[in-house]
């Protein structure tokens, strides 16, 4: 069995002394935050806010979710989030943004997947920082899925994504022949998304090392099975 490549960043992610550490991402400011420039405190500010975002919305769901909610979860106050964000659907929206950006890089990651034991090395590694990526933003991603927003201008975008993560797994692999490609890909990444969330859940006792080379097996085969 090949050994599982280590989860890369970006170099514009790492810290200057290049030891390989990621800050946090300062995040997508909401429509009250674009008016102004946000020095560095602002920045920290808006990131607890979205990260408190991300914890209500894994723990009530999109619809329950409220702004007093995101507030007790950030520790500040509702002055302080109104400064950043119009209302729960604006954070919502930069969350959906920072998600985004991480996908289509995640997507643009993926080296060419080969039948042998390279092909399978390189998968194991993307669906590794897939898992990286799921650990943060799984609430997000997870509202897309289950069509929470399914008719709106954040949904389609979700979607659209989502399509383009699947495409580029299909396209780096050649593609199955016998069957719709998308309709393919669709599959194997709904696979991959509900694996990562029920291990996380605990639903599935298993951990993420084993949960990725069993998806990198299950997934190499299934683009492979001719």
């Amino acid at each position: 069995m090949p050994t599982r490549k280590k989860a890369t960043t970006r170099p514009s992610d790492t810290d200057p002394a290049g030891n390989g550490e990621r800050p946090p991402a300062p995040g997508r400011a909401g429509a009250p935050a674009r008016r102004r420039e946000l020095r560095a405190r602002g920045q920290r500010t808006m990131r607890k806010l979205l990260d408190a975002g991300i914890q209500v919305f894994a723990k009530r769901g999109y619809h329950a979710a409220r702004v007093d909610d995101i507030v007790k979860a950030a520790h500040t106050s509702h002055g302080t989030f109104y400064l950043y964000f119009s209302n729960k659907e604006d954070l919502f929206q930069a969350l959906v943004a920072d998600v985004a950006d991480e996908l289509a890089t995640l997507r643009r990651s993926l080296g060419p997947v080969t039948p042998d034991e390279k092909g399978l090395a390189e998968l194991e590694a993307w669906l590794d920082r897939f898992a990286s990526l799921y650990e943060h933003y799984g609430p997000i991603i997870r509202t897309w899925t289950e069509a929470e927003v399914g008719g709106s201008d954040v949904g389609r975008l979700g979607t659209d994504v989502v399509g383009e993560l699947a495409s580029a797994l299909i396209d780096a692999s050649g593609g199955p022949t016998d069957v719709d490609p998308a309709i393919a890909a669709m599959g194997l990444v709904a696979m991959v998304e509900r694996l990562n969330y029920f291990v996380l859940s605990g639903q599935v006792a298993a951990t993420r090392d084993q949960m990725v080379t069993t998806l990198a097996g299950v997934v190499h085969r299934a683009l492979f099975a001719r």
